[in-house]
């Protein structure tokens, strides 16, 4: 269980996300570096990404961090794992639409940090630059989660135009919600296929009108 330490993120001397991935790019005596990306680099109030080292990762994007680290993969990570491998991918990255750790999503902030936010989203386009053939591709997984906070459907819409820059291909796994939100990677089976999602419709008939 992950209780945020503070009310607000921005009384943290929050890491750039370049500052964070220079330190995780190096040797560490906790993990292997040459199988994971895990930036920053050691448990902190925020993760921007977690995942495996591969040509083809799939991306896998949740709403917020929980507990999990390198070796110490919680249970949605060990089925994120699961169904990427399963699905073709030789890696995943998990990603989230706001950095902040926090095992309830209720003790979430209240309101977003710029600053946080910014660099969730440098993290995002680090994320989508290592595909080495093909399209990114981005599997939406926040489900009805994506609620509980008033500021996360904004992020989904820089997210979802910072995928657009790269051109993202789109997935989603089990069926969508009643309110339409994507499934949640925890009580899929390990053998769910990824299906397109359309992230523009989307954004139209579940987020609403910014």
């Amino acid at each position: 269980m992950h209780i945020p330490a503070c009310d607000t993120t921005a009384s943290l001397a929050v890491l750039s996300f370049a500052d964070a991935l220079d330190q995780a790019l190096r040797p560490s005596p906790d993990y292997d570096t040459a199988r994971w990306l895990y930036v920053p680099n050691v448990y902190a109030e925020y993760r921007y990404i977690l995942g495996t080292r591969g040509e083809k990762p799939l991306i896998c994007v949740g709403v917020n961090p929980s507990t999990a680290a390198p070796n110490a993969l919680d249970n949605t990570l060990k089925s994120v794992e699961r169904i990427a491998l399963g699905n073709g991918y030789d890696s995943f990255h998990m990603f989230n639409v706001y950095a902040q750790r926090a095992t309830r999503p209720g003790d979430m902030e209240p309101a977003v940090n710029p600053r946080l936010h910014a660099e969730n989203m440098a993290a995002f386009r680090y994320a989508l630059s290592q595909t080495r053939a093909g399209r990114p591709a981005v599997w939406a997984a926040w489900g009805n989660i994506i609620e509980q906070r008033p500021y996360l459907p904004g992020c989904v819409r820089d997210m979802i135009a910072v995928g657009a820059e790269f051109d993202a291909r789109w997935f989603s796994a089990g069926k969508r919600s009643k309110r339409g939100h994507p499934h949640h990677p925890l009580y899929l089976r390990r053998d769910s296929p990824l299906d397109p999602f359309d992230a523009a419709a989307y954004l139209s008939d579940c987020l609403g009108p910014v």
